[in-house]
């Protein structure tokens, strides 16, 4: 896997796509700031695109022709660095009906026998735990999930439909009520802390980002920059929701130039801190 280029900070040097992120290290991110540090990632055109309709015309997904190897390999690197995963009622329904796949791939791929070593060496447990965001319950909870000693919370809020929080609670006993009327993005955070959780990935969509925007509570951005136009409609950004009062502020802290990346056109890796 060969190299990308440093364009900020500014040093022009050509350094190795592999290990990219992990070099990063957000555990130290994590002890310097004494709460969780939460992260998120996105790979977007240049029109703006994370997601277009599926063929079956049923939900979405990220666009085929900017989807890339070399960009899966450092969401795989920001992934392995995770306590836990924050993910959604969607992309159960998704993986219950096999229209998606699990977002760590670190035991089933051999490409990445690296970041499980990783893993292992940084003391982590096999695999990240899950949080899944959702106010109406409306999923199922695949069994593949919970498996290998991993514990999966619901995220609710008070005003939920009762009876399902109910069959989750009995069921799994790991519900988390967040907020009265909807779900708060502070509180999630807060309750994840005091479970002891220090890196949080939302690997989730649009209207999850909001949320975290809104509670302030989002540490770190990471966008890949697709150099291609997919145009289409409908589509999602990487943020649906209410205008945001006040905007949210970020400031670049990193960005690399991939010649290599979608057949040549080439990619650009940043990555913004909040400010």
């Amino acid at each position: 896997m060969d190299s990308v280029i440093q364009l900020y900070p500014i040093t022009n040097q050509k350094l190795p796509l592999k290990n990219l992120y992990l070099q990063q290290n957000l555990l130290d991110r994590y002890s310097m700031k004494g709460n969780a540090f939460v992260y998120t990632n996105f790979i977007v055109s240049l029109d703006g695109r994370i997601a277009v309709p599926r063929s079956t015309g049923e939900g979405m997904k990220v666009p085929e022709n900017i989807a890339n190897p070399r960009d899966w390999r450092l969401f795989q690197e920001l992934a392995v660095q995770a306590d836990i995963l924050i993910t959604s009622g969607r992309y159960l329904r998704d993986y219950s009906k096999g229209d998606t796949q699990e977002i760590l791939q670190v035991y089933d791929n051999p490409d990445f026998a690296d970041l499980k070593e990783w893993r292992q060496m940084k003391g982590f447990r096999p695999l990240p735990d899950l949080a899944v965001i959702s106010h109406r319950l409306d999923f199922p909870i695949p069994e593949v999930l919970t498996q290998a000693n991993r514990t999966t919370y619901i995220i609710t809020s008070e005003s939920a439909d009762q009876d399902r929080r109910k069959e989750f609670q009995e069921g799994m006993g790991n519900v988390i009520i967040a907020g009265k009327e909807q779900i708060e993005g502070q509180e999630m955070v807060d309750q994840l802390s005091k479970l002891g959780y220090r890196t949080i990935y939302s690997t989730a969509g649009p209207k999850i980002f909001h949320l975290l925007l809104s509670a302030n509570i989002l540490d770190r951005l990471y966008l890949t920059y697709a150099n291609r136009i997919v145009g289409g409609d409908p589509f999602s950004s990487i943020h649906e929701g209410d205008l945001l009062k006040p905007a949210v502020d970020f400031q670049l802290a990193s960005l690399f130039f991939d010649p290599s990346g979608l057949e040549g056109l080439g990619q650009l890796f940043a990555c913004y801190d909040r400010v």
